[in-house]
Parts: structure tokens; C-alpha cells; sequence
């Protein structure tokens, strides 16, 4: 007769759970199938925004091709994104034969933008009672408090309010890195990188007494120095925030 170890672990007890996520995932949209322009493109924009082009995630979005642009060369695409340090998780594409590109290296494809997922209809089962489970007792969520800096940030530092906000009462230097995960505000001259939302906080904002920033960016989506220079509003007050995908900047 068989006996069972003390650590024997029954086959019903669950050893994993799946759970929903909403992560911020920066989502490149290609325009046409030019691997040689976007190689330079990407190139310039990392020039711009180091730190922000490493290890990204991303998904590439190719439903936006033209019909008759012709096959693309998927893994060529990816090594060109890989070696500017953004890491391909899965594709959106409606064309078959870009469809059939990831299926061939085993990559995910998502639904074309704008598009619904047919829901999947198991059959019923019929399954006796089960006593309801005990709810989970509810948490209150960690609040940091505000991170306040009062001298000047200079390049090459990097500062980060974990948890919270942060505050800049001096001036921030080119070169120089803020990252919140709440919001930023900068009473000086702001001329470094600002990142508020960096863990998907798409309520965070930036705040700037005088915005001549390198890159501002808010839940992944951002807008660098070329950018921002077109704005009217470049050198003034203003306030950045996030509506959908697209950074807003307002007058303070």
C-alpha cells in the first residue's frame, strides 16, 4: 500500500491564478515599409530621449499599412527595434500575410485598432453548489508622502518620488531625469527630462513655471525637445497632461 509524503501537495490545489492588467505599453505605428528611414528615425530618437528607449516594451502596429505596400520583413523589423533598445511583445496587424509573418516565429498578434475580440462561449456545465467565498479584506492603498527637492538638479541626476509626487523648487539642468509616479512640478527653469505616471498613472500631470524641457512624458506617452519647441507655449508656464494618447499643453 502506498502511503503519501507530508509534503505532498493534492492535485486540486491551484497552482497558479490568471489575473487582468492594465499596463502602459508604448505602441509603435508603422506608416509604410521602410526599414532604413526608420532605423535613422529611431536613431535620431533616441538621441534625444536615452533613457527612455531601454528595454521598452512595445507592440508593433502595422494595421496601418497600405494594402499594396508589400510583405515586410518582421524579423528584421524587430532586430531594428531590439537594437534601440525596444522589445517587441506582439504585433497588431489585419494583413494576411503580416499575420502569417508572426505566426511563423511564434509572436502574438493582437485585433487591428478599433476592432472587438469575438468572446468565447464555453458550453455551460452544470456543477453543484459551492459555499461563497469570503471576500478578501480591503486594503487601503500606500500613500508616500509629496518628495520635495529644494536645490537645484543637475545632468546626469536622476530623482524619483516612488508611490508619490514630486517637487522641484529649483531648476533643472539638461541632461537631468525626474520620474514620479504621481505628479511633477518645477517652480525653476525646467530644461531635463520630466516622466510623471511612470507605473500607468494616466491622471498624473506636469506642472513647469518655464518649460524648455528635453522630453516630458506622462503613462509612456511623450513628446521631446523637437516637439515641444513648436508649441507655442515653449519657455512659458504650463501644465502637460494626458487625454487618450495625446499629451495636452496648457497655460498655467
Amino acid at each position: 500500500m502506498q502511503t503519501m509524503s507530508p509534503n505532498h501537495t493534492p492535485d486540486t490545489a491551484s497552482v497558479f491564478q490568471l489575473k487582468g492588467s492594465m499596463l502602459a505599453i508604448t505602441v509603435l505605428e508603422l506608416a509604410r515599409n521602410d526599414l532604413e528611414a526608420l532605423d535613422r528615425q529611431l536613431a535620431a530618437k533616441v538621441a534625444q530621449a536615452p533613457n527612455f528607449f531601454s528595454n521598452t516594451p512595445l507592440v508593433l502596429a502595422l494595421d496601418k499599412l497600405p494594402a499594396d505596400e508589400g510583405a515586410i520583413d518582421l524579423p528584421g523589423l524587430m532586430r531594428i527595434c531590439r537594437h534601440h533598445g525596444l522589445r517587441t511583445l506582439a504585433i497588431r496587424a489585419n494583413r494576411i500575410e503580416d499575420i502569417a509573418a508572426a505566426i511563423a516565429i511564434d509572436l502574438p498578434v493582437l485585433p487591428p485598432s478599433g476592432a472587438r475580440e469575438r468572446p468565447l462561449e464555453p458550453e455551460p456545465e452544470v456543477k453543484k453548489p459551492e459555499p461563497a467565498p469570503v471576500p478578501p479584506p480591503i486594503l487601503e492603498p500606500e500613500v508616500r508622502p509629496t518628495r520635495i527637492i529644494t536645490s537645484p538638479v543637475r545632468g546626469g541626476q536622476q530623482i524619483y518620488a516612488q508611490g508619490g509626487d514630486l517637487v522641484v523648487t529649483g531648476s533643472v539642468s539638461p541632461g537631468a531625469e525626474l520620474l514620479a509616479d504621481g505628479n511633477i512640478h518645477v517652480y525653476g527653469a525646467m530644461r531635463g527630462r520630466a516622466l510623471a505616471g511612470i507605473k500607468g498613472n494616466t491622471k498624473a500631470r506636469i506642472f513647469c513655471q518655464q518649460m524648455t524641457a528635453e522630453m516630458v512624458s506622462i503613462a509612456g506617452q511623450y513628446k521631446v525637445c523637437e516637439d515641444l519647441r513648436r508649441d507655442p507655449l515653449w519657455g512659458t508656464g504650463v501644465q502637460v497632461s494626458l487625454s487618450g494618447d495625446v499629451l495636452n499643453i496648457t497655460r498655467l
